[in-house]
């Protein structure tokens, strides 16, 4: 993958792209000539040296009123870089170490740190290189992700951990077997390496980027749940979403109609009844406020990935250095944590489906979608794993965007625990897998029984998914490993399937 800075904004998939193996960036001339002017304010200040400087001349957090000596500068780069690697936990996963240095390139080339071209240069060669710095998963708290970038900026300087060729070897070892040499810092070096959140920017882009696949294929076997209960589809009339048309609700009716179109559903005398229960009703609604969800969480994102994070922030039109909280990531978090909510609505309606599905007196199918019937428990028992895991992606829905406890002799005294957010909702995104499995092979076997065709162009999708892996269910069988099969089957590839059906939608971000 190569990626050429010029000033233009960066987007999340191009993050999750130059993630995902060899990866090059380079700078235009343009940015090149902003990162000296940048860097030109730094030194003037510097050499001034009257003016107090967070980060430049005086320490940090706590020590804010200690003013370095001109003799303390320069080695106090390398002090703050070591002194805060405070990271524990075991480490992130390497395809997410590799993005949050993607983006900490792409935050520096706004050319608000004032961080040292060279410096820079040596990030960029990093990553050419295949060398990926080893991060822990615990100790940022929303606040900027300073205590865990910390260890990429130890990689810089030749300490720390590296990934290279799927090993972790230290990382002096990785820079000199790449033929590179660890960075001299100069001054503020250190602190406009750190001071930045890239490890959210880089963690919220691929959950962001995975949600919204899952997305598409919840949506299409929803379709084909309904489909397979012979539900009314005119709920996704388009003169009925645009009466009113709330979060997102009319691009969710747009997708829906596309998922079921060419479908037998959309025949007439079809459906079974005027009006089906709501868990199949609102789905335009439910849906559409998930989706909304992601794509306000995609911009505050990139809003991030794109934007001058540092503090302080060299304005380098004006000449000036200024301390600001553009560090902070509030808007992120609260996101998140939206999200979250709006996952678990999207799986207690999915519940409530496949229950049904099983529930004779409802869809007019056999008990527990068993063709043999008698004592046969069919999908019946796999009612029990589908409401634990939605007790489990209710629990994960629990606000993190609290408070945290102050510290740094409490001047650092709020913090949006933005990392604890979207980590929750990757682990909540694993558990709706799982559920959306169970309801597409029940959805599936529904279809069957009832033998609609032809099934919608994005039902269809699933459908072939799910048979793919997955055979009729006749006797009784181990429906567990079953349902694990179709979570494995929901894969990048379908959804890329789905995705022409959504794209006229509005639904993606």
């Amino acid at each position: 993958m190569l990626l050429e800075l010029d000033g233009r904004p960066v987007a999340l998939r191009q993050v999750v792209a130059m993630a995902g193996g060899p990866a090059t960036i380079t700078l235009s001339d343009g940015v090149r000539v902003r990162l000296a002017a940048a860097r030109a304010v730094v030194e003037r200040y510097l050499a001034d040296g009257a003016v107090p400087v967070y980060g430049l001349n005086t320490g940090l957090g706590g020590n804010l009123a200690y003013r370095l000596k001109p003799e303390e500068i320069q080695s106090f780069q390398e002090q703050m870089i070591v002194g805060r690697c405070i990271g524990m936990g075991e480490p992130l996963p390497e395809i997410l170490c590799r993005a949050v240095l993607v983006c900490r390139i792409v935050g520096l080339a706004q050319g608000g740190s004032g961080l040292s071209p060279a410096v820079v240069d040596l990030l960029i060669a990093i990553l050419a290189a295949g060398v990926t710095p080893v991060i822990p998963s615990r100790g940022s708290i929303g606040a900027g992700d300073l205590g865990l970038v910390a260890h990429l900026g130890a990689v810089v300087i030749g300490r720390g951990q590296a990934w290279v060729d799927g090993r972790i070897v230290p990382g002096g070892e990785a820079l000199h077997a790449a033929g590179l040499t660890p960075a001299t810092l100069g001054a503020k070096d250190g602190l406009g390496l750190l001071n930045a959140s890239p490890v959210a920017t880089a963690h919220g882009a691929l959950t962001l980027a995975a949600l919204e696949d899952l997305l598409l294929q919840a949506a299409a076997t929803a379709a084909l749940s309904m489909e397979g209960y012979a539900a009314n589809p005119v709920i996704f009339e388009a003169r009925l979403s645009v009466t009113r048309p709330a979060g997102g609700q009319v691009a969710a009716a747009t997708l829906f109609r596309a998922l079921l179109a060419d479908g037998a559903l959309l025949d007439p005398g079809a459906a079974r009844a005027i009006q089906d229960a709501l868990s199949f009703r609102t789905l335009a609604p439910i849906f559409g406020v998930a989706f909304d969800a992601l794509r306000r969480a995609a911009r505050e994102v990139g809003i991030e990935l794109n934007g001058a994070v540092d503090n302080p922030l060299v304005l380098a039109d004006e000449g000036e250095i200024l301390s600001t909280a553009n560090f902070h990531t509030p808007a992120i978090a609260l996101a998140f944590d939206a999200l979250a909510i709006a996952l678990t609505h999207l799986a207690a309606a999915g519940v409530q489906r496949i229950q049904k599905l099983m529930a004779p007196h409802l869809s007019q199918l056999p008990k527990y979608l068993s063709p043999i019937g008698g004592a046969s428990t069919g999908f019946n028992s796999l009612q029990k794993t589908a409401s634990a895991l939605y007790g489990e992606i209710r629990l994960k829905a629990t606000p993190a965007s609290l408070d945290a406890v102050p510290v740094s002799d409490i001047v650092e005294d709020h913090a949006p625990q933005t990392l604890l957010t979207i980590a929750k909702l990757a682990e909540q995104i694993a558990l709706f897998r799982m559920l959306v499995a169970i309801e597409a092979m029940v959805a599936t076997q529904a279809v069957d029984l009832r033998g609609l065709a032809p099934l919608g162009a994005g039902s269809a999708l699933v459908h072939a998914a799910v048979r793919a892996v997955v055979p009729p269910l006749k006797a009784d069988r181990e429906t567990g490993p079953d349902a694990m099969k179709v979570a494995a089957a929901l894969t990048p590839a379908l959804a890329a399937a789905l995705r022409p059906l959504a794209e006229a939608s509005g639904c993606l971000f």
